[in-house]
This record gives structure tokens, sequence and C-alpha cells, in this order.
């Protein structure tokens, strides 16, 4: 590990699937970005392993790695509530998650959850625990909450519409209306004075995100994984910037623990209050949360 804070928030926005044999993975967005908001590197990767191996070079004695895919699953099907809470607190900015179960195939999550467990990082799903931690911690967090979660970015009626295209218009408009969502989002980024900072010119690759979007389908999806890379590292920073003062834990509290034992749970992981609906944890204590910025009128009960 690095000395110091050289990599102090790590961004990962992880292609969810885990490919096959004929096929590889999709890329996954990766970006460093030490308390200045400097980036201090950024890139792609393939599978879980490569992610691993970026993540393993990158570590600090107190990194905080975001990354956007499911962690913990427990339940067997449906949705998890942390996903139902999305669409429940942000839906009015037509924000939802994608359910997850453990049927899904899409599982590269649970995958990188469990490597990057042996690599000695630990899972955290509350902001006491986040603070407390006296090693790198990893948590899943979600980019458009973050958007549409910090009011300083201004996407106070709906979400910026830089990803997927709008079935309603036909493709040539949809493919320009994404470009021009991406270009705006990007200069809000650069321009909006943010606490803490985040400085996408600090690095060439970051820098070359304020070029004019092209329509092409890949070379969008290529820059839009190193953009969400960078706003995952950039909710870590600023959860521990604000924690729950600007911050709420999607997923309930006071869950209980997947399996017949109930002993053993982190109780750093757990937040105190009347209990909220949640999911099981799983063997390990972990419980199945998203880290989410929020506006007052986004947030739900506190436990």
């Amino acid at each position: 590990m690095h000395d110091g804070w050289v990599s102090a928030y790590l961004g990962v926005d992880l292609a969810w699937g885990l490919g096959t044999p004929d096929r590889a993975p999709n890329e996954t967005g990766l970006v460093a970005m030490d308390p200045a908001g400097t980036i201090t590197d950024a890139g792609w990767a393939r599978g879980v392993d490569a992610v691993t191996a970026w993540v393993a070079a990158h570590l600090g004695p107190r990194s905080l790695i975001a990354v956007d895919a499911s962690l913990v699953v427990t339940n067997p099907t449906g949705i998890r509530e942390a996903e139902r809470q999305v669409g429940q607190r942000y839906g009015r900015w037509k924000v939802a998650a994608n359910p997850t179960n453990l049927a899904s195939a899409a599982s590269a999550g649970a995958r990188l959850l469990d490597r990057l467990t042996e690599l000695g990082v630990e899972y955290v799903s509350s902001t006491d625990a986040m603070r407390e931690r006296s090693g790198p911690a990893m948590f899943e967090c979600y980019p458009y909450t973050t958007l549409v979660g910090v009011e300083e970015l201004g996407y106070d009626v709906e979400r910026p519409r830089y990803k997927r295209l709008d079935p309603t218009v036909p493709a040539g408009v949809a493919r320009a209306r994404r470009a021009e969502a991406f270009d705006e989002l990007v200069r809000r980024l650069r321009e909006t004075p943010l606490d803490p900072p985040m400085q996408l010119d600090s690095h060439p690759l970051t820098q070359r995100l304020a070029d004019p979007s092209v329509l092409h389908g890949p070379t969008h999806k290529h820059r839009e994984d190193l953009l969400d890379g960078a706003l995952c590292a950039w909710t870590a920073a600023f959860w521990e910037r604000h924690g729950d003062q600007r911050v709420q834990i999607l997923g309930g509290d006071r869950p209980h623990r997947h399996g017949p034992d109930a002993a053993g749970a982190s109780p750093g992981n757990r937040r105190r209050g009347p209990s909220l609906q949640a999911d099981p944890m799983d063997e390990a204590g972990r419980q199945p949360v998203v880290v989410a910025p929020a506006r007052p009128s986004q947030r739900g009960p506190r436990g």
C-alpha cells in the first residue's frame, strides 16, 4: 500500500456482467482522486480480476472505494430494499435502480466484494463505520442519486439523460440529445464550485471528457464509463466530507442477519433508532445498502 493519502478515493463504475468464454466483460471505468480533487489516475479495465488488480495498485491506508454495482445481495428474488428506496425517494427526478437478487446473472459486484475483502478492504454501510475505518473500505453507490441529490449541480427537475437513449424520439435525435446532456453534465462538473472539489482537468483522460461528444454509441459508452468512475470517486469524497448531513443510507437499518445465527453482525454497520424496512444481512454480517447524496426533500425517515 502507498503511504499517505495519494489514492484517498477510488471510483469503480463496474460492468455488472462477468463475461463468457467467448465474450469479454464490458469496460469498467476507474478513477483515483486525492482529497484536493486531483485525479491521480484514470482508465478502464475488463473483468473482475483486472479491476481488482487496479484497486490493489492504488490502495492507501484509508482509501475509500465507491462501486457502482450491487455488492451485497441477499434477497432470493425481486428487488433489494435499497433499490426500492431509490425509486421511492428519487423517482420524482426520474431516477430508478435496476433490480438485483440472488438469481441475477449480473454478479460482478458480489465477486468484486469477495476479491477486495481478501485484500483487507472492509465493506461499510453506515457513516459511523466509514469514519471509524482503520484501513481501506468500500461501499455501493449510484451516480444518478449523486447528480440529483447534490443541489449545486442544478438538476432540480430530473436526471440528466446522458446514458440511455430516449425511446420516445427518433434514434438520431436521441443520440444528439444524449450527447448534449453528456457535454452539459461535464460542463457543470468542471465549472460548478463543489465541496469537496473535483478537478476533471487534472488528468489527461478525464480532461478529454470536455471534448465535444460524438454520436457513435460505443465511443459514448467508453467516455460515460470513465465519467461515472469519476462520479463514484467524488461520491466517496462527498460522503467523507458531509456524512449524514447530506448523505442517506438507502436500505434501512437494524436488519436481521442472513442465516440461523445472528451473532457476530458488525455493530459498526448498524444505525440506531426505530427499524426501517431492510433486507437480511449476509453471512458476514454485511447489510445491502446504497450510499446516496440527498436533498432534504429526498430523505426518508431516519433510524
